[in-house]
């Protein structure tokens, strides 16, 4: 599976989008909708009305990357249907992909070191 690496920026749209958007579609979601460049290589995260779905839109450095699950046996936990975006770090973002509550996840928070042994 492609994951985003760590430090890219994951934002999740609240509001369940059209399905039948494709790559032009949800990038001029992004744009009028989210008020975002999706071409800064952020990671786009969209729901479906039905919970059980999600679409992935992120721009690679040479084009649009769209990637779509759909859970056969459960559902995605969204966070509360309003406008806007909230923001997931990498953590979250691999819990939600994988359909488990990505609110119980947190990741280790590491100081830099000062200096190098």
């Amino acid at each position: 599976m492609l994951m985003p690496s760590q430090g890219v920026r994951i934002l999740v749209a609240t509001r369940p989008a059209d399905f039948r958007k494709g790559h032009d579609g949800l990038a001029a979601l992004v744009q009028s909708v989210l008020q975002e460049d999706p071409f800064t290589g952020t990671v786009f995260v969209f729901r479906a009305k039905r919970a059980d779905r999600l679409k992935i839109l992120f721009w690679d450095g040479t084009g649009l990357v769209m990637a779509y699950k759909r859970l056969e046996d459960s559902s995605f936990t969204w966070p509360a249907i309003r406008n806007g975006t909230m923001t997931l770090n990498r953590a979250q973002f691999e819990a939600l992909f994988a359909g488990l509550d990505w609110r119980r996840v947190r990741s280790l928070e590491v100081s830099r070191p000062a200096v190098a042994e």
